[in-house]
């Protein structure tokens, strides 16, 4: 990366057509540490790396709930997730306070999306620097978007963003066709196992560096049963998890307080 004429804004377009002050903010995903998203008939999983910047630092958060049939993951600048995962709370309460029913999740993606983008029209503003999962359950079932700098957003089945991504992409692309019969345990090995592949040689996933996001459908008899509102596992709740995903690895999940890669910002998560 470096200067041109062409990036002082976001709204100039480069004789290439690239809008190169997007691509710096794509870079900022790609700079924070990896998360993943899984999706199957019933449920829907984020499972995050968390990072802490220094020894003296506490681990940044990377799961946020969003209202009780949804949540997010975030690869990036967390101060502009903060300011996202806000809005989408706020646009949450009105649904209720309005229509007196959560919110479809593509809605509340779109409304993002449409937020994002208008970031690229206007000479004062910047795109935000951040990547999202956006993982909910409505009534035409559950479902997991990507949230990209520039606006765009896609539904997946899987999906993983962040530093070393690639790596879980390709255990997610090995597996992609188990996923849409898994229960809810078997979502959350999945992801945990892919969470694995991204790490440095030595490093090890832990109940310190780990967190998961749950959201579904109970299943009774084969059928739909009641709304398992978002859930998240961290700290001492993620040994269980684990312990049932790493069995049999010869791995046992410790306690570490080492940072991920150097050279990290405070706000990149």
């Amino acid at each position: 990366m470096f200067r041109n004429n062409y990036d002082n804004d976001a709204i100039t377009f480069s004789p290439q057509g690239r809008i190169f002050q997007i691509e710096y903010a794509s870079e900022a995903v790609k700079q924070g540490s990896v998360t993943v998203g899984l999706c199957s008939k019933t449920h829907v999983v984020l499972v995050a790396l968390k990072r802490n910047a220094e020894d003296l630092s506490s681990y940044q958060k990377k799961i946020i709930s969003v209202d009780t049939h949804l949540g997010l993951s975030l690869a990036g600048l967390a101060s502009d997730a903060r300011v996202l995962s806000n809005f989408m709370k706020r646009q949450a309460l009105a649904s209720k306070m309005t229509y007196g029913r959560p919110i479809p999740v593509a809605r509340i993606v779109e409304q993002i999306g449409d937020r994002a983008q208008t970031n690229t029209q206007n000479y004062s503003n910047r795109p935000y620097g951040v990547g999202l999962l956006v993982a909910g359950v409505d009534d035409t079932g559950p479902h997991l978007f990507e949230f990209q700098p520039s606006g765009m957003t896609q539904e997946m089945v899987a999906c993983a963003i962040g530093a070393r991504s690639q790596m879980a992409r390709t255990y997610l692309e090995r597996n992609l066709d188990q996923f849409a019969a898994c229960g809810r345990e078997e979502l959350v090995t999945h992801g945990l196992k892919a969470l694995k592949e991204s790490l440095n040689q030595d490093k090890e996933l832990t109940v310190e560096n780990a967190s998961v996001g749950v959201v579904g459908w109970s299943v009774v008899e084969g059928k739909k049963g009641k709304l398992e509102g978002f859930r998240l596992y961290d700290g001492e709740e993620m040994g269980p998890l684990l312990e049932r995903a790493l069995a049999g690895e010869g791995t046992k999940p410790e306690p570490e307080g080492e940072a991920e890669p150097v050279g990290e910002s405070m706000d990149t998560s």
